[in-house]
């Protein structure tokens, strides 16, 4: 478990806290999507998750000389 918690980032922790926020407002306004989308942020955030499927989102830097 602490090692579970040491890999939190702060782009994990803002996307749990807007899975939580969205999926809190979709479930008061009984908006359906809204919730989805609030439980698919917060699943993201739980599982480490990232939008880039295959980890090699960044882009290489290259060392020019100017």
């Amino acid at each position: 478990m602490k090692n579970y918690l040491a890999n939190w980032n702060m782009i994990r922790l803002i996307r749990l806290a807007m899975g939580i926020i969205i999926t809190v407002n979709g479930a008061l306004t009984h908006e359906w999507m809204i919730l989805i989308l609030g439980g698919l942020f917060t699943l993201m955030a739980i599982l480490n998750i990232n939008t880039c499927a295959t980890g090699s989102c960044t882009v290489p830097r290259t060392k020019r000389r100017i």
